[in-house]
């Protein structure tokens, strides 16, 4: 609601999950004003406001979002349209891990991405129906739309991989990392996780290999949390978002492994991305003798 009212232009915006009251969505020029319980139109919520089963009524669903024209934004590329199309430079993968993957890394291959992507989990959010918190195997964050066999799937992605000169870097996120049940990250700090990859796609930037991919280095970083936010990024925090957790990540590959033992038609060069991973993280244990890893000392 907040948005609506400070666009006052007849441009095409639908809130989702936002503006639907028995069951009717609203959206900017559909000619009916938007409803008025629970909100004044100064701009803010009446706090404390209660529904006819005595339930606060929040200002927005838990999963709230809008859509809108790419074309809004000041920095949409002009080749948007373009008949031709443009190149695909990067593919990113993310869920909701309070407690295993680092904030942001990229993956050491083509299949070593295929490979992340399929073996993605991430715990259900207010979007799903059922329990919130449950850590749920999501390959690809597109179980759901999935109209091929899981195995031919991931078989599709390894070929397409062959088949192009210059296959997309892909990454993983995870903006969820927790500690005492907090969030370590800032909601704001994914702007920092994009800037790092997109530099990656440029070569702008070296990177720390680790068991499960590259990571980016502590200076790096740093510099991009003083450019974008005049903050100080401390070594701390570093160790904190990007620390490998062998254990942790030894148990995710073991349900994982489990999962697709169980898919009929998984290629064999998938499996071997599990293994592999597996062996890299073994070793990696045997190396420094500690289930949680320095990034620091990978970079040594």
């Amino acid at each position: 609601p907040l948005i609506y009212k400070s666009i006052t232009s007849p441009r095409d915006v639908i809130f989702s999950n936002v503006l639907v009251k028995d069951s009717i969505p609203y959206w900017l020029g559909m000619g009916k004003d938007i409803p008025a319980e629970g909100v004044n139109f100064s701009g803010d919520w009446k706090k404390g406001m209660l529904d006819a089963k005595g339930k606060e009524i929040l200002p927005a669903h838990k999963n709230a979002r809008y859509t809108m024209r790419l074309k809004e934004l000041e920095n949409c590329d002009p080749r948007l349209n373009d008949p031709e199309g443009v190149p695909v430079s990067g593919i990113i993968y993310g869920g909701r891990d309070p407690d295993t993957s680092p904030a942001v890394y990229e993956s050491l291959s083509w299949a070593h991405g295929v490979f992340i992507g399929a073996a993605l989990e991430s715990e259900t959010t207010a979007m799903t129906i059922g329990k919130v918190g449950v850590r749920e195997h999501n390959p690809m964050a597109n179980l759901d739309f999935l109209v091929v066999p899981l195995g031919l799937y991931i078989k599709n992605h390894l070929k397409f991989g062959e088949t192009i000169s210059r296959p997309p870097r892909i990454f993983a996120t995870n903006y969820f990392l927790k500690e005492n049940g907090k969030f370590i990250s800032q909601k704001v700090d994914k702007k920092v996780w994009l800037m790092w990859m997109e530099g990656r796609v440029h070569n702008e930037y070296d990177s720390i290999e680790t068991p499960i991919g590259h990571i980016p280095k502590y200076e790096d970083l740093r510099d991009l949390f003083q450019k974008i936010f005049s903050r100080q990024f401390s070594r701390e925090e570093y160790v904190k978002l990007f620390s490998i957790r062998v254990k942790k990540l030894l148990e995710q590959l073991d349900r994982i492994e489990a999962i697709y033992l169980n898919e009929v038609g998984v290629p064999e060069a998938f499996h071997y991305q599990i293994h592999q991973q597996g062996e890299r993280l073994m070793l990696a244990r045997e190396k420094f003798k500690t289930d949680i890893i320095s990034p620091f000392e990978f970079a040594e």
